[in-house]
């Protein structure tokens, strides 16, 4: 997977923007001004992803490519390698949790607007 498709993805989702508070070579996902998602564009290419701690411990021993979040809280966020050893579908599917465990923490209004629930 290439960052352009993680952006165009991201951009795709309800209420999502994209900033560069860290650099340009550092693009930031939010929701409601929450961050999902921050990709790193310079070598070695990656995202970090929020993740439920007991999953992202599982994800770090099952995939080389996904360490704990770098310079993120490393309960909470996983760093994932874009080197094509893991299928685009599932990173694909992380970045849904990830997007999802930042809605689930907003208020119940907020929820409906951007989870449709």
């Amino acid at each position: 997977m290439d960052l352009e498709s993680v952006r165009n993805y991201c951009l795709k989702k309800k209420g999502v923007s994209e900033n560069l508070p860290f650099g340009d070579d550092t693009p930031v996902y939010k929701v409601a001004e929450k961050i999902f998602l921050i990709a790193n564009m310079t070598a070695p290419i990656s995202i970090n992803l929020k993740c439920d701690p007991e999953k992202a411990v599982e994800l770090r021993e099952k995939f080389d490519a996904v360490t704990a979040g770098y310079h993120m809280n490393k309960l909470h966020w996983n760093t994932v390698l874009l080197e094509n050893s893991i299928p685009d579908k599932l990173i694909l599917s992380w970045i849904d949790d990830s997007y999802n465990l930042v809605i689930q923490a907003f208020p119940k209004k907020a929820k409906k607007l951007f989870s449709g629930k």
